[in-house]
């Protein structure tokens, strides 16, 4: 399991954080300033100012968010989530492909995700498209949910035909860095949970769950 989609966030939130974005206007600016050399070439969108309030304000929620998901939890194993941003996109704007730098002045990227924040029906194209291997993966979600695939994948953004696209982009730093070595462990906490909730706690399950934190120990870093 290569990537992962879950709901995040609440209308609610939802709401709240799309009503300071909007009204946040001087603070938007060219995305162009956090892309390496060679992604800088094909990106065209904006990006809410790092060191701004609002976007430091909602980073440490959407932080928060993430760290308090169980699944994602599981999924990711998340050594550290950083480099969050808020972009926005309007009619023309899009990201070419690209690759996420492997090493950023805020962490290693083994994980990408980005958080929909408006619904599907505001804007037409912005799809995210992930390549794996021969195969093109688009997403495009409605409001609160969260995609996270691996930062070595190649991806892109396409342009926006029609309306405003704003998202929640960030990396996250896995105590496992390989994508079948995490997607083992996924699977073995995932069976052997469900397991528990169906049956209770037992024997052979302690086994189960004592492998897994073992393996979780060989291949973490």
């Amino acid at each position: 399991m290569n990537y992962l989609t879950c709901p995040l966030l609440n209308s609610k939130e939802i709401q709240t954080i799309m009503k300071d974005l909007i009204i946040s206007n001087d603070n938007w600016e060219d995305g162009k300033k956090t892309a390496g050399k060679h992604a800088a070439a094909v990106k065209n969108n904006l990006q809410l100012n790092r060191k701004s309030d609002i976007s430091q304000k909602y980073s440490a929620f959407i932080l928060k968010k993430i760290l308090s998901n169980p699944l994602i939890k599981s999924f990711s194993l998340a050594k550290k989530i950083h480099g969050i941003m808020f972009t926005r996109s309007s009619k023309g704007m899009k990201y070419g492909r690209h690759i996420d730098n492997p090493f950023m002045s805020s962490g290693r990227a083994d994980l990408s995700f980005t958080v929909f924040l408006n619904k599907t029906s505001d804007y037409q194209g912005g799809e995210l498209v992930v390549d794996d291997l021969n195969t093109e993966n688009k997403f495009k979600f409605n409001e609160g949910e969260i995609v996270i695939y691996p930062s070595t994948y190649l991806h892109s953004v396409k342009e926006v035909e029609n309306g405003e696209r704003i998202v929640c982009v960030g990396w996250i730093e896995s105590y496992v860095k390989g994508i079948e070595e995490r997607e083992y462990l996924f699977d073995l906490d995932a069976g052997a949970k469900s397991l528990l909730a169906k049956h209770g706690r037992s024997d052979e399950l302690d086994l189960i769950f004592k492998s897994y934190s073992n393996l979780l120990r060989i291949l973490g870093n």
